[in-house]
């Protein structure tokens, strides 16, 4: 039997007090959403094109969404004290992930991102990396050991950099752009001068462009991307085609649960085209919803921030909506072709446990972080 000690017992009563129970509720459902339409999209195909049981992804997807969830409330109910403790040692361990990936990885399509750990096969270490880097940005920008903001700006860079370097290599420019749009986030709402600011786009978009056209062995098939997305006649646009069909042929109200048939001609529909697989199948009406659904965590989230007197906490939640906002629209704007393809999933939603993982992970920090001051148990 299972003993819960009083301790425990007031601790939770503490945590469900102070924790913001409209994002606690909004998270959840989104990995309840996502759950679901694992189920209507993975159902039927896995059993015809892989010859396993016909749950099989819908049975992993489970599984993750169970540890996702658990490790959530875990992480939601730790102390900022706690978190900010153990950040640089869990930070590191995330950071030796990403460097094992050149090493040991595996190559996927050409790219080569996931590992395999014992209890987590194909991981991928950006997922950990994104949420716990937001955290030592916020730190190092707001440390006031007579530091001057714009060597805070640096230093921050200078861990920045590293790791922008490692996802190149990979290659992964979308997990790139989507952390240095976060960063560049960060030291804007921190007061950093606006031509200062120009310089640094200017010369990331300017080394960006140098490294496509330097290596196009390794980096070709972003020229190649980016010249199918502006004239469709030069390339194989197929992937992109399907999901703009898919999103069409589904109009309002959608074909029905299960009826939708992109899962079945676009390989991983249900991670970077999971959007369009949903619209096909329950139409444009629960893609707005889910719209709704993100906007309405960013309000709670941008509401905290307006009152909030700490300004770590700020920018550590500027930093996290930001990750989770950006990489929302770059994937319904890749599924409707507004963007080239990225290979971005959809927070909490799309198939797979290395995304899943590193939703909770975020999530679990923006709770930690928005919880009510208790005058009485502080």
């Amino acid at each position: 039997m299972f003993n819960f000690s009083r301790e425990n017992t007031n601790t939770i009563a503490r945590w469900w007090r102070k924790i913001d129970k409209q994002l606690l509720f909004s998270f959840v459902f989104l990995f309840f959403l996502g759950l679901f339409f694992s189920f209507s999209s993975t159902s039927s195909v896995i059993g015809e094109k892989l010859n396993k049981e016909t749950y099989f992804f819908f049975i992993k997807h489970l599984i993750f969404v169970i540890l996702s969830l658990s490790l959530l409330l875990i992480i939601s109910i730790q102390s900022r004290n706690f978190i900010e403790n153990n950040l640089l040692f869990i930070f590191i361990i995330s950071i030796i992930f990403l460097l094992l990936v050149p090493i040991i990885g595996i190559e996927v399509k050409g790219s080569k991102r996931w590992i395999d750990l014992p209890f987590l096969p194909r991981f991928q270490p950006i997922e950990m990396v994104k949420p716990l880097v937001i955290l030592i940005f916020a730190k190092i920008i707001v440390k006031k050991d007579n530091y001057n903001i714009y060597f805070r700006f640096l230093i921050s860079f200078m861990v920045l950099l590293p790791i922008i370097f490692l996802l190149i290599n990979q290659p992964d420019i979308g997990q790139a752009l989507l952390i240095a749009s976060s960063w560049f986030i960060m030291i804007f709402v921190s007061g950093i001068s606006l031509l200062v600011l120009f310089l640094i786009v200017t010369t990331g978009l300017g080394t960006l462009f140098l490294l496509i056209y330097s290596f196009p062995n390794k980096f070709g098939y972003i020229i190649s991307r980016l010249t199918t997305f502006f004239d469709p006649t030069k390339g194989d646009n197929f992937q992109a085609d399907k999901a703009l069909d898919a999103i069409k042929l589904g109009g309002l109200t959608g074909r029905g649960m299960g009826e939708g048939i992109l899962k079945d001609r676009v390989p991983e529909a249900h991670t970077d085209y999971i959007v369009a697989v949903i619209s096909e199948e329950f139409g444009i009406i629960a893609i707005f919803l889910i719209i709704l659904l993100f906007l309405y965590v960013a309000k709670k989230v941008l509401d905290k921030i307006l009152i909030e007197e700490d300004e770590f906490i700020k920018l550590v939640l500027v930093g996290l909506i930001s990750i989770l906002f950006i990489q929302t629209f770059v994937h319904i704007g890749v599924n409707i072709r507004l963007f080239p393809t990225t290979g971005m999933t959809l927070p909490f939603l799309s198939y797979g446990g290395s995304s899943l993982i590193g939703s909770a992970l975020t999530a679990g920090i923006i709770l930690s972080y928005t919880k009510k001051i208790l005058k009485k148990f502080n």
